[in-house]
């Protein structure tokens, strides 16, 4: 049997406050198969980067780790900093949200894409450069020799983005992580980059975990997706079948909430009430309870199980079937 790329197992992820450690993720889990591309959703504060930070041991300082992170069959929890420092870029690389915070701007874009491949090839200066200049035609950024000289500020937001894409992928890793890769780029450059990141997963294999708070973003590009809300997954399944059905109340009214064409001038979009709840006021139920139209007395009483609504296909919701469509 093959080991899977990535497997996360009840990870949980305990965070500092003034009053007290509060869990920011609540028991996630999930596996990738290797080449697999898969999707996670929900609003800004449900832990959709968390859990890419913490797969990537980049959570940040007094942060407790639970649970298990297994990349090919390697635990990643609790391994040492520069035994992680050797895999991360190498082995499972990142695209950050925002590039310009993201890259040094003190450095050139040259030798920024040349660094993973000093330290994790051991390429010396010359051929370093000439696999930057390699990667940065292969992403398709104008001009790539004369802006290996070229610093961050003297590029757009597409050409950033396009950078930090050819230096999650020089060394060749066989997860990529992608956080958001379009937020600050226009629609046509989001439609660019997203095809550049298909194309190139398609011809590498590698896996591909695409965070995104677009439903229409997820549905044109990963094979599978898991809704998050407060900490923890509330829906998963094939992409098709969970837009299509759309189990648990959440996944509903985000996909209500979605902008449509033909909507009359000045219309109002569907919102879902309320907001995400501060990590310490979660509860022990369910946390879109005090959010959601078909809650009961008993949804607030105990964290729902998940729920088979379909082939590999679940939601944690104890309505799940009064919610179906």
């Amino acid at each position: 049997m093959n080991t899977p790329l990535l497997e996360v197992q009840d990870l949980r992820v305990l965070l500092p406050t003034a009053h007290g450690p509060v869990a920011a993720l609540r028991g996630v889990s999930f596996v990738m198969a290797r080449g697999e591309k898969l999707g996670l959703i929900g609003e800004s504060g449900c832990g959709k980067s968390l859990t890419a930070l913490a797969i990537m041991g980049l959570l940040p300082e007094g942060a407790q780790v639970q649970g298990s992170i297994r990349l090919l069959g390697q635990e990643l929890v609790g391994l040492a900093d520069d035994t992680m420092a050797r895999l991360r870029g190498d082995r499972v690389a990142m695209v950050f949200q925002e590039p310009m915070t993201a890259l040094n701007p003190l450095h050139t874009i040259g030798h920024q894409v040349a660094e993973p491949l000093r330290l994790h090839r051991g390429l010396d200066r010359r051929a370093a450069r000439a696999e930057a200049l390699r990667l940065l035609e292969c992403v398709q950024l104008p001009n790539a020799a004369q802006r290996l000289d070229a610093h961050p500020h003297q590029l757009s937001g597409g050409q950033r983005q396009r950078v930090m894409i050819a230096m999650a992928l020089a060394c060749g890793p066989e997860l990529l992580i992608a956080d958001e890769p379009t937020t600050a780029l226009d629609a046509s450059l989001q439609h660019e980059v997203l095809m550049l990141i298909d194309e190139l997963v398609r011809g590498s294999g590698m896996g591909l975990l695409l965070i995104s708070h677009d439903l229409g973003v997820m549905a044109r590009h990963v094979q599978r997706v898991m809704v998050m809300y407060a900490g923890t997954v509330v829906e998963d399944g094939p992409a098709a079948a969970l837009f299509a059905r759309r189990a648990h109340p959440y996944t509903r009214g985000l996909y209500a909430a979605r902008p449509r064409l033909g909507a009359g001038r000045g219309a109002l979009l569907p919102t879902i009430p309320g907001r995400v709840p501060a990590l310490a006021d979660i509860g022990t139920g369910c946390a879109f309870a005090e959010r959601c139209a078909l809650a009961i007395a008993a949804c607030r009483q105990a964290p729902p199980p998940p729920v088979t609504v379909g082939p590999a296909h679940h939601a944690r919701c104890i309505r799940t079937g009064e919610a179906l469509p």
